[in-house]
């Protein structure tokens, strides 16, 4: 009878670590199996100001396949746009940062810095635009970042240039 009761223990057991197991396997691979549609967000005449920057998102880390980054980024008075040909490789929690540093390549150059945290990423892919808040000096930022914040993870840095 006794090993009838620790049978039913270690089945409870592993069920409750089975599904502990397979919900937080289940939100991490989520934004993969299901990601959101492709972004065709315009720049509102408000927001079309003039151009201050601009940069090209890159892959940091080659090595690793899943955290990268393509495409153009605008910087206006006003709002920073992730132009059409946006792309970044899925994952959870993505948020855009306006950095003050050039040359950002790991997430150690990231966890250094004061940032300006635009808002979470709405699509990997597409244009999107991000209200700059009232008050933030752009001359004083040189790059925009893509970061992870559940896991603290570059996704994809690009360094800005300024407008001619």
């Amino acid at each position: 009878m006794r090993s009838f009761w620790r049978g039913i223990v270690i089945f409870l057991f592993g069920c409750a670590f089975g599904t502990g197991f397979g919900v937080a396997l289940g939100f991490f691979l989520f934004p993969f199996v299901f990601p959101p549609p492709t972004a065709i967000e315009q720049l509102a005449e408000a927001d079309r100001t003039p151009l201050v920057a601009t940069g090209t998102f890159i892959h940091a880390n080659p090595s690793d396949p899943i955290h990268y980054g393509k495409g153009k980024v605008s910087v206006y008075e006003r709002t920073v746009f992730l132009e059409p040909d946006f792309e970044v490789g899925p994952g959870p929690a993505f948020h855009v940062y306006l950095m003050p540093k050039r040359n950002i390549r790991d997430a150690a150059a990231v966890k250094d810095s004061m940032y300006v945290d635009l808002g979470g990423l709405r699509a990997f892919k597409g244009s999107q635009r991000y209200p700059i808040p009232a008050g933030v000096d752009l001359k004083n930022y040189q790059s925009v970042v893509i970061w992870c914040e559940r896991f603290s993870v570059l996704i994809s840095p690009a360094d800005l240039m300024a407008a001619k």
